[in-house]
Parts: C-alpha cells; sequence; structure tokens
C-alpha cells in the first residue's frame, strides 16, 4: 500500500499503531524519527562497514578538542579482527564473557570495560556493541555465526578518529502549520557540527563560488574549489591531507510533505551547505520500508512487525526497534531485506549534494577511505 505524502503516512500510523496515545499524530512522528535511523544504519550495513561502524560516538571538533558532539554513525578504521566462541547457554553475552574468551588473543589490560550485552536474555541484540575503550582504540563485538551449542562472534579494534560520520535529521513542518520553528534549529545544529568535525573546512568567494581549505603538513593552506579538493584527498596517500580529515554526511527526511529534492526549503539548503554528502529519503522510500515490513508485511519479514509492535504498544516492557537495540529475528530479517532489496533501497534516496554525484559514488569513496593505512596516516 502506497501513501501520497508523509502526513498520510503518519496518519495511518498513529491510526494502526498509536491509537493508545493522546497525541498519535506525534507519536507516529517520534517513530518515524526512529525508523529513518535504521533505515540508514541498516543500509551501512548492507554496504558491508558493520565492523567499522560505531553508534552515537563522541566527535572531536577540528582543531577545539575541548568540543565533541555525539554523532548517529561513526565509520572508524580497524586495527585488527578476532573470532571467538561463546557457549549458547541461554545467558546474555556479557562484555566479561567476550572479553575473557579474548585473552588468550589480546592483551586487554589497556582497555576498559564497558558494560554492555551483546545479546540479553530476552534475545535483544545491541548494535555495534562496544565492551571495551582505551585511549587510542575501541572494541566491538558482533556476531559471525549462531550454532545451537556455541555463538562465533567478531571482535574488531577500532580506531578513536573515524574516517566518516553520519547524521539523520527529520526536518519540516506538519500538516495544518505555517511554520517548523524546532526543524530549523535541528538543521543548524547538525550543519554546524557537519562543518566543525573535519580538517576540509568550506569557504565562499565574493562571487559566491564554495571553496574548501585544508592545511599542508608544512602549515600552508591549500585551497581549491571544494568538491575537487574534497576528492583529491579522499582517492589522496598525503598523510598530511587525510590525517584529521572527516567526511560528512547527512541524511534527511521529509516532516510534513514541506519540500521534496528538486523543492528545497531553508532547512535543507542549510544542511546541503554544511556535510560533504547529503542524501533525500524520499517518501516513496520511507512509505515502502514501513508498509512492506511494519505494516503490511510478507510472512518472511513478520518478526520485524512483531518487534515494531512491541516497542510501541500502551503495556509495553522494553523497546526493541531502535539503531542500539534491535529484536535478534527482526535484526535478521531486517538484514535479510536489505540485502535482497539492495538496489531498490538505494534508489530511495536522492542525492542532494554534492551535485551531479551518484550514491554509487559515495559507496567508492567510504570503500577508498575504509582501505587506507590508517595506522601509517596516524
Amino acid at each position: 500500500m502506497a501513501y501520497e505524502s508523509i502526513d498520510k503516512l503518519q496518519n495511518a500510523l498513529g491510526e494502526e499503531v498509536f491509537h493508545y496515545t493522546k497525541d498519535r499524530k506525534k507519536a507516529a512522528g517520534r517513530a518515524l524519527g526512529t525508523m529513518v535511523e535504521i533505515i540508514t544504519y541498516y543500509l551501512i550495513k548492507s554496504w558491508g562497514l558493520n565492523n567499522s561502524t560505531s553508534i552515537e560516538r563522541g566527535l572531536v571538533e577540528y582543531g577545539n578538542e575541548d568540543i565533541s558532539h555525539n554523532v548517529e554513525y561513526s565509520l572508524h578504521p580497524i586495527i585488527n579482527t578476532y573470532e571467538v566462541k561463546i557457549p549458547n547457554d541461554g545467558k546474555s553475552i556479557t562484555a566479561t564473557k567476550v572479553l575473557r574468551a579474548l585473552e588468550s588473543q589480546l592483551d586487554i589490560s589497556k582497555f576498559r570495560k564497558k558494560n554492555n550485552n551483546l545479546l540479553d536474555t530476552h534475545n535483544v541484540l545491541r548494535n555495534a556493541c562496544t565492551i571495551g575503550e582505551s585511549d587510542e582504540s575501541f572494541l566491538l563485538t558482533s556476531f559471525k555465526s549462531i550454532g545451537q551449542d556455541e555463538y562465533a562472534l567478531l571482535v574488531f579494534e577500532q580506531m578513536q578518529k573515524p574516517y566518516a560520520m553520519f547524521e539523520c535529521k527529520r526536518v519540516g513542518v506538519e500538516e495544518g502549520m505555517k511554520k517548523g520553528p524546532q526543524t530549523i534549529e535541528k538543521a543548524k545544529q547538525g550543519a554546524y557540527v557537519a562543518r566543525a568535525a573535519s580538517s576540509l573546512q568550506k569557504i565562499r568567494t565574493n562571487s559566491g563560488e564554495k571553496y574548501g581549505i585544508i592545511y599542508r603538513g608544512n602549515g600552508e593552506p591549500y585551497i581549491k574549489p571544494y568538491v575537487e579538493l574534497m576528492d583529491e584527498i579522499i582517492y589522496s596517500d598525503d598523510t598530511a591531507l587525510l590525517q584529521k580529515f572527516i567526511l560528512t554526511i547527512g541524511v534527511v527526511s521529509n516532516h510534513g510533505n514541506w519540500f521534496t529534492a528538486e523543492n528545497h526549503n531553508k532547512e535543507l539548503k542549510v544542511l546541503a551547505e554544511s556535510y560533504d554528502w547529503l542524501m533525500f529519503l524520499t517518501d516513496h522510500g520511507l512509505s515502502q520500508f514501513i508498509s512492506e515490513l511494519l505494516l503490511h508485511p510478507s510472512e518472511e519479514y513478520k518478526k520485524v512487525q512483531k518487534a515494531f509492535a512491541r516497542s510501541y504498544t500502551a503495556n509495553k516492557k522494553r523497546n526493541v526497534f531502535t539503531k542500539v537495540r534491535m529484536d535478534i529475528e527482526a535484526d535478521a530479517a531486517l538484514r535479510r531485506y536489505f540485502s535482497d532489496n539492495l538496489d531498490e533501497i538505494e534508489s530511495w534516496f536522492n542525492i542532494i549534494a554534492p551535485i551531479e554525484k551518484t550514491i554509487k559514488e559515495l559507496k567508492n569513496e567510504l570503500g577508498a577511505l575504509r582501505s587506507k593505512d590508517w595506522e601509517e596516516i596516524r
């Protein structure tokens, strides 16, 4: 079932799912924001970047490390990857268990243990599960395979400094309203973080052209047209240019059918001027995700609908449908859905910036950054 606008979709969610709340549409709106985050996360996973991904990690400002900002998703270089086995005994998979299994392969004394469970006794998975942290790196774990008697887990050590970041913003104005006063503030907040994250800074000429400035190893400024300079850095082996560079990617979706990829409003313009890449999740894409997985799923995706329903009922006990915490069977169904429909899912996104670039080029840029020798660069 297709919905002609986000407002119609939000109303449908309000009637079918959030009928028990005082403000059905507001509750549905909050859920839509969560769905944008989930779509973005599983898209990143489907691009083979799971082991590089951290969630809600603090990102320090370039040149001003006293200030940091949590970002939705950051992609980090992998220093090492290990495999461990944990008994499948029905108990939680705790950080303590994983670290104990890892001791024979890695000196874990430098890592401060985190109190996170990869899987709890309710079969709720923690995505991008951090189990340890040092001054230079993080230890995260995820499933490689699930056997009847034991789990095979991957443990990967991520470098602290990321090479890319993703932020999700849902902005606009709701049906019947003339203004969306909070949404421009959200856009400005996202724009500030995007502009402050990387050593590649944006400047404007007197005639309005966008240029980039970055400092070479000798402290000399290097200035070129912005996209040209960004591409040069990404595909360069110049340590000084790469050392503090972070590719910033924004994912924005409509709120109330206020703008489109072709018809930019103020919020979209602010974000497009700030992120290196701005991806617009279309109304059609969000509608298809909700229709096929949450409202009218086929049998193979009913686990997603069930997890969503468990998380948004009047007597819910826990939320098992977020970017961080996901029912493990729903996670498997989501990964299958994204794998089986990746080309179509990628078509849900329009690239707002850089102009005339494609999502394939973004994937290539992320691949180029991931493959660099970051231990040498740092």
